[in-house]
């Protein structure tokens, strides 16, 4: 008996370190003495890709979903070639680059701040109001001292070459809510750790050109991301108003509890979405996309028309990128 019990052992040991190496084959580098379990990530858009290896990182170190979705979108935040989320993100229709991110963990505690300027990660101040302090979210002027008062420093985010789009936007100031591969958004990301704990994260700069002081799903709970650990958690990209509308994330969390799976949860909320708007002139432009991470470690990705795609990481796959299904053409 002893001699088959180490032989199971064995044998679902190197299991799991193939699985393992699976993920590092796949560009994401995971240490060799990691921490074991069902580590599952995924993120909205192909930007989702270099997020997911650095919040697997973290993970294999033994370190929970919370630290893993603060870590990986967090170098979304810092890549100025990303024109939608942090530093080098485009500037609202005044010239100002403003930010917003939320973050939720596994006992419901969350973080928020809106219409943050001058701070290169939003997504780690908004963990600072979840943490330390009685409140959700801190917007404005007072998200800004709270976080200068955190030791965050201020920098300016207006890159040359958002500054430069923006002066070019200035010949038109032409204003369409557009999102899609080329012009992508929000950073979303949901992690499940070894430990069987979720938590999510939301991030971005907003729609470009936008009106100063407007704010979009992404730093909403229950809008741009939800998280309930009896369940599952639910993460949005594409125009916040149509998302805030339907409370988007929190439905599609609402429905796996019902008994759905996340895909099917993510296309009915993208169906919902589909029938406010099917007679509207805004149809045109309007692009919404979720993803979802259920407590078992099962996802789920929808959006309404083609050009949103999102990257996922586990064991067994390794960091890839998948373009989501869709409603409409």
């Amino acid at each position: 008996m002893e001699r088959r019990k180490f032989i199971k052992n064995t044998a679902w040991g190197t299991l799991a370190l193939g699985s393992l190496q699976a993920c590092a084959d796949n560009g994401v580098g995971v240490p060799v003495n990691v921490k074991r379990g069902a580590n599952v990530l995924i993120s909205t858009w192909n930007h989702g890709l270099a997020a997911n290896e650095e919040a697997w990182k973290v993970m294999g170190e033994g370190k929970s979903a919370l630290d893993a979705v603060e870590a990986g979108v967090r170098i979304t935040e810092a890549d100025p070639k990303v024109s939608s989320v942090g530093y080098g993100g485009f500037p609202d229709r005044d010239g100002v680059v403003t930010l917003d991110a939320c973050i939720m963990d596994h006992k419901s505690n969350a973080g928020s701040v809106a219409f943050l300027q001058d701070i290169m990660h939003p997504v780690s101040v908004a963990r600072k109001v979840m943490e330390d302090t009685p409140h959700v979210m801190l917007v404005g002027e007072g998200a800004r001292e709270f976080a200068l008062n955190s030791g965050f420093e201020a920098q300016n985010l207006l890159t040359p070459e958002a500054e430069k789009a923006y002066k070019k936007w200035l010949e038109t100031a032409d204003y369409k809510p557009v999102i899609n591969i080329e012009n992508h958004d929000t950073i979303s990301m949901l992690a499940l750790d070894a430990e069987g704990n979720l938590s999510g994260a939301c991030t971005t700069s907003g729609a470009a050109w936008k009106m100063h002081g407007r704010v979009g799903d992404s730093p909403l709970i229950g809008a741009g991301l939800f998280v309930d650990n009896e369940v599952g958690g639910a993460a949005a990209t594409g125009l916040g108003e149509a998302i805030i509308k339907t409370a988007g994330s929190a439905m599609v969390v609402e429905l796996m509890r019902q008994g759905k799976s996340p895909q099917e949860a993510c296309e009915e909320i993208v169906e919902r979405i589909h029938n406010i708007y099917k007679d509207l002139p805004d149809l045109e432009y309007l692009q919404v996309g979720f993803i979802a991470l259920s407590k078992s470690g099962e996802t789920g990705s929808y959006c309404l028309r083609p050009g949103f795609n999102y990257a996922v990481c586990n064991e067994t796959e390794g960091n890839r990128l998948i373009d989501a299904g869709f409603k409409m053409q």
